[in-house]
């Protein structure tokens, strides 16, 4: 039984999809006006592994996950530019040739990061319609009102009927002694107003017509129009990162209780942030480093390259509703523990079966339940790992001669291995190029040239024997001989 930890209930609950069988899934995507960096890889893989599983277990996955290119102003409120037309100024470019070269830099990040597509990715700019739509829906309900050409969102009206603030614990007087203090409130009503539609100035690239006045829709708007296109007045899952609960997620609630009458979404997942010297990681705070940089390892705060499963390891290897703080130490015990995973998993090919061994099918069937025990508990991939790691060590035991294992039994246990590893972590033996099913054929030539060298000892050849252990030496692999034939093991 699957269990999600609801952020709007503060709960894990049970999960039933709205319509059985099917899942429809939404995740707020990156603003594209510079390179993806840790911080958003954590809630691409988060979702990826939410994704995998639900396919895994038989669910449907309609999975949108959007791009924002337009309307999402600098101070993540209402004032300030647009940050995709600043870059846009900034590079004499067009707004849309930006958002195209990050957008297309995103996807290759994701590649290497083995991050599945969505279903669907729809754009802002390409939904003006259905958001236009939405506007004219809360304000035909009473929750906006227009002033000199822009419209916003009347929050303490809706407050009185409804209740701001439940996504995130808050209320409506917190929220406005928190607020960023202004020498008045311009257009607004109330300083926590937020805007649904903003009229463009005349220097604003970025604009499209509407009732109000040529403009753009504000950034809350998008998620709650193109969610509901895609999948529906109601859907099962919203997620993103946890930055996102307020004002973001809260308003998108807002809109669509004010629209339509009541929220859209029934759980509401939140992956944790990424954190480095203990402070958030972002591009708004300059203490960012890009993916292409841990790739290369072109930073100043980089020791070495890390490559992209390296960071997928570590961030699976944390629970994704706890922080996880960046530092080249952490990482560097990312690279051990995943090539220790994955020698495991070569070790499976070389290891001898035998029709009595100890191992048998019942014990992957155990490691198989724990496994998938600990996905249905909110999807703690930790754990998973950490019961991938037991096997490791028996897998060892058995290559060693330390234990033993059957027919039936390694091939249980291989299929266990493979299933959570590649198909649900989503991890690849970056060795191999990531083609897991090259390992059968890569270890059987090694063996084969290990074969030949014990053959070699045996007619006490010892300069063909040297030859080959040397030569397997300086390509990485370490051989070992015991007293029951040499075992060999690749040395990353």
């Amino acid at each position: 039984m699957l269990r999600i930890y609801n952020t709007l209930t503060r709960t894990k609950e049970r999960f039933e999809p709205l319509v059985e069988g099917h899942v429809g899934m939404y995740v707020c995507g990156p603003t594209v006006y510079g390179d993806a960096h840790l911080g958003h890889a954590r809630p691409a893989i988060t979702f990826d592994l939410v994704f995998r599983y639900l396919k895994h277990k038989g669910y449907k996955v309609r999975y949108v996950r959007n791009i924002t290119d337009v309307g999402h102003l600098e101070h993540d409120a209402d004032e300030g530019e647009d940050k995709i037309a600043k870059k846009a100024r900034l590079e004499q470019l067009e707004p849309m040739e930006v958002a195209q070269y990050y957008t297309n830099r995103f996807h290759h990040a994701m590649d290497l990061l083995n991050v599945l597509p969505p279903s669907i990715e729809p754009h802002a700019s390409g939904h003006i319609i259905e958001q236009e739509e939405l506007v004219k829906q809360i304000m035909a309900n009473g929750y906006a009102y227009e002033s000199n050409g822009s419209v916003y969102f009347d929050v303490e009206k809706y407050n009185r009927d409804h209740h701001y603030g439940k996504l995130s614990g808050r209320n409506l007087e917190d929220v406005i002694n928190n607020s960023r203090q202004l020498d008045g409130v311009g257009e607004k009503r109330n300083q926590v107003d937020f805007a649904l539609w903003k009229k463009a100035q005349p220097e604003h690239i970025m604009r499209w017509p509407s009732p109000w006045s040529d403009g753009f829709p504000g950034w809350h708007c998008e998620c709650t129009a193109m969610g509901r296109k895609y999948l529906g007045q109601h859907f099962d899952i919203h997620g993103g990162g946890m930055d996102l609960v307020f004002p973001h997620h809260e308003c998108e609630i807002a809109q669509a209780v004010a629209s339509q009458g009541d929220d859209a979404v029934k759980y509401w997942m939140h992956n944790n942030m990424i954190t480095i010297n203990g402070q958030k990681m972002g591009k708004s705070l300059g203490n960012f480093i890009t993916l292409s940089q841990f790739f290369t390892g072109e930073h100043d705060n980089l020791e070495q390259a890390y490559s992209p499963m390296t960071i997928r390891f570590f961030i699976l290897q944390a629970h994704y509703r706890s922080t996880v703080d960046f530092s080249n130490e952490a990482l560097q015990a990312s690279k051990k523990g995943l090539d220790r995973l994955m020698e495991g998993l070569a070790q499976l090919e070389r290891a001898d079966v035998t029709p009595k061994g100890k191992i048998n099918e019942a014990y992957a069937k155990d490691i198989a339940e724990k496994c998938y025990e600990a996905m249905d508990d909110d999807f703690n991939s930790p754990i998973v790992i950490s019961h991938l790691f037991d096997a490791c060590r028996l897998i060892n035991q058995v290559v060693d001669k330390k234990n033993s294992i059957t027919p039936e039994g390694l091939e249980a246990l291989r299929k266990v291995m493979h299933t959570f590893t590649y198909d649900l972590l989503g991890l690849k033996n970056e060795a191999q190029g990531g083609n897991e099913g090259r390992e059968e054929s890569f270890g059987k030539a090694v063996d084969l040239l290990l074969e030949i060298r014990q053959n070699a000892k045996a007619q006490k050849d010892w300069t063909t024997s040297d030859r080959i252990r040397d030569e397997l030496a300086q390509l990485g692999f370490e051989v070992k001989d015991t007293k029951d034939g040499a075992t060999w093991r690749l040395n990353k």
